[in-house]
């Protein structure tokens, strides 16, 4: 167990996920957290008198209370402005980023940000040379400096809600780690995703590790760590992690991952491996976990922080005092564990022993209470496409056989991304058991998934069965079945590209990608293929002539982009330009824009009357006041009449402007999600140029511009040539 050094107990309930530590005078550690009721505390027991800050009489002189007029979504303390030698808090709302100077009680800047605030990180970005504030919002990400000045944007896949810089490549620089809504953890190397690890659900927190090792935690419960693109250990609890922290609590020079709880657990996870090595429990939930030296004494301490405003610190195991009987207590955990694999291995043994046994009454093997199967059995699988029936919807077919007349039991799959939750069990009737099981399959997205199955083989009258595993991987494209391109439907959308590779190698990705009914050869130095998705989104056509163009057919720019990166990826191509054509998406974004323009428009009125509501509800109220300080009570309650009328005109606006906001949130949101699907048609350095150019058309109101750079990749480059209506010409 974990022995803490200090415990506090505030008088505010935090709010989780808000909680830094900030030396916003360039000496003293604060600690700094959002409270429940929308306002920011800064606790500083060093300085009892900053005369930074007025405070309201009576107040806890440790404390220091921040009213923000809006729901209050990150707090984050960082060096901002290095010259100033001291912390800056970053305070992000639901449509603001606000940089506060604490010890001058100022603003560095204040920023409108139409996306939002979720989520927010201070530091150094790529080649960036000063520090930035990164604001991860709705499918946006953008960066500021000191001076407020938007050094930094570019688009996501869904709502952001996780944000860490990591030297993801090694190169001496950071890179930005981002965890979204769609399950995805991205990699940016300033505004060019390099890497994408898909997960099971809603990324909620990512901390660096060490070096490029990083930490995640998932809305399911799941917490785990990533060394780049490898997953290196995850585990899942039926509690929601709220935050994780990278702190070396062992002294050995390697940082361990630490988690905070739905249920007040804390938890201490060995890196590298995911076992616990220290805990605590605290009387509700974990708020936040920070670290700094809070005591001044030149050590750094582990802070967390309880929803209730329980705070305690702990130090590293070579700095406490208890060392010996905290070593007492691991040894006793340790002789449990190893009594604990010794009674399993002692159960297995007896079953071995039981399987090996022949009956007395002279049983075939086949009847026998506890026989044993051949030892030549083994397990087959194979893959196939379905189109579906009347009474099941199509879907991936996956066969799991055992070599000879041993009968299946029960089959466990555990996979990402495919069933609800992370693991899907079969049992057969026993009354018809066989020893082949077919499971149907349906990944609702692109993506390459790993199956590891477990299978439990026997006889019918077995009461011991044995185990066995197997690895199948769906392809990306499984749930795409290939059809005649005579008679498929041509679609009205297009990708145009060039491709200078031979069609032998295309023919691999092809068998690599997509589940065949047998193996496509391709002779010649042309392609052309057509498929039809299963999930009822229309059909693709490949059409592919070597060292000439290549024309991708579908109406699903997601598709598209999936395509395109998969095939560069396979091809090793690292710059690709391309001319995409999808008129239902531009017509879209066209809309979406006329929208946004008229949603702003009305947001500019509505604050219009508010401002006005708010100037005379003041002058009402001084009205008011006089009358009744003058006795006129039939004046006072007419005026407090008006006063009241007037506030609930008021509350009315504000209602109507809350949901213009939101009307404004979602047509952004479109808009940034097509920019990122056009920015996907292209690979490499063409990819980084759509998305540049489409935030500088934006910026200037250029809506032609923006229609023209999702066609051709820039607003001054035309079409190089025609778009051919179904085909390529041979």
């Amino acid at each position: 167990m974990l022995a803490p050094i200090f415990s506090l107990r505030l008088s505010y309930k935090i709010k989780p996920g808000t909680v830094t530590v900030g030396c916003f005078d360039g000496k003293h550690p604060c600690l700094t957290a959002g409270t429940q009721a929308g306002k920011v505390f800064i606790h500083n027991p060093h300085v009892r008198s900053s005369g930074a800050v007025p405070r309201r009489a009576g107040q806890n002189t440790d404390m220091t209370l921040l009213n923000v007029s809006e729901a209050v979504c990150s707090v984050v303390a960082g060096r901002l402005q290095p010259s100033l030698g001291r912390d800056v808090l970053l305070l992000g709302t639901s449509c603001s980023l606000r940089a506060y100077d604490v010890y001058n009680n100022s603003d560095l800047f204040y920023k409108d940000v139409p996306d939002g605030a979720n989520t927010v990180v201070a530091g150094h970005l790529g080649s960036i040379e000063c520090p930035l504030a990164i604001v991860g919002g709705n499918c946006a990400l953008q960066g500021f400096d000191h001076h407020g000045n938007d050094l930094f944007w570019t688009v996501t896949g869904d709502s952001v809600k996780s944000l860490a810089l990591c030297d993801f490549t090694g190169d001496g620089t950071n890179e930005l780690l981002v965890g979204s809504d769609d399950f995805d953890i991205r990699v940016f190397k300033e505004d060019e995703i390099i890497a994408e690890m898909t997960e099971t659900d809603a990324i909620t927190a990512l901390c660096r590790l060490q070096g490029s090792t990083f930490g995640y935690s998932l809305a399911n419960g799941t917490v785990g760590v990533y060394n780049r693109t490898a997953r290196l250990w995850r585990i899942k609890s039926k509690n929601q992690p709220i935050c994780i922290h990278a702190f070396d609590l062992d002294s050995d020079g390697v940082k361990e991952l630490v988690t905070g709880w739905s249920n007040g657990k804390l938890d201490v996870r060995n890196a590298r491996s995911g076992e616990v090595i220290s805990k605590d429990n605290f009387a509700s939930s974990v708020a936040g976990i920070v670290e700094g030296d809070y005591r001044m004494d030149g050590k750094l301490q582990l802070i967390c922080c309880s929803t209730e405003g329980e705070v305690r610190g702990y130090l590293p195991r070579g700095s406490e005092p208890h060392d010996d009987l905290i070593d007492g207590q691991a040894e006793l955990e340790n002789l449990r564990e190893l009594s604990q694999q010794r009674q399993n291995l002692l159960l297995e043994l007896k079953n071995y022993e039981e399987n090996g046994k022949v009956t007395d009454s002279g049983e075939t093997v086949r009847t026998c209470r506890s026989p044993g199967i051949p030892a030549n059995t083994h397990l087959e699988s194979s893959l196939t496409v379905n189109s579906g029936s009347e009474s099941q919807p199509p879907h991936v077919q996956l066969s799991v056989a055992t070599s000879n007349d041993t009968m299946i039991r029960a089959v466990l799959i555990f996979a990402e991304g495919i069933f609800d939750g992370e693991s899907y069990v079969v049992h057969p009737d026993i009354r018809n058991l066989s020893s082949q099981v077919t499971i149907a399959l349906r990944p609702p997205k692109n993506v390459p998934v790993d199956l590891h199955i477990k299978a439990l083989v026997g006889y019918q009258s077995s009461t011991q069965l044995h185990v066995f595993e197997l690895t199948r991987q769906l392809p990306r494209f499984c749930m795409y079945t290939m059809c005649d391109p005579d008679t498929a439907a041509v679609p009205n959308s297009r990708v145009i590209l060039t491709i200078s590779e031979r069609m032998q190698r295309v023919a691999i990705w092809l068998n690599q990608n997509f589940l065949l009914p047998q193996e496509f050869v391709c002779d010649s130095s042309f392609l052309n293929v057509c498929f039809v998705c299963l999930r009822g989104s229309g059909s693709l056509s490949i059409s592919i002539r070597q060292n000439a163009e290549a024309l991708i057919s579908t109406d699903d720019m997601d598709l598209a982009g999936d395509v395109i990166q998969s095939l560069a990826a396979f091809l090793s191509i690292s710059d690709m330009p391309v001319e995409a054509h999808f008129p239902a998406y531009v017509e879209q974004l066209r809309l979406t824009l006329l929208k946004v323009e008229e949603i702003q428009a009305a947001h500019q009125k509505l604050i219009a009357g508010i401002a006005d509501g708010s100037s005379r509800a003041r002058s009402l109220l001084v009205c008011a006041e006089d009358a009744r300080l003058m006795l006129n009570l039939k004046n006072m309650k007419q005026r407090y009449t008006e006063l009241q009328n007037l506030n609930r005109d008021l509350l009315n606006s504000h209602n109507i402007r809350c949901a213009n906001h939101m009307e404004l949130l979602s047509n952004l949101k479109i808009i940034n999600k097509i920019i990122q699907k056009a920015g996907r048609l292209r690979v490499g350095k063409y990819k980084t140029r759509v998305v540049s150019a489409c935030r500088d058309a934006i910026k200037m109101g250029n809506t032609s511009g923006l229609l023209k750079i999702i066609e051709v990749g820039s607003a001054s480059v035309q079409p190089s040539r025609p778009v051919p209506s179904s085909g390529l010409a041979p």
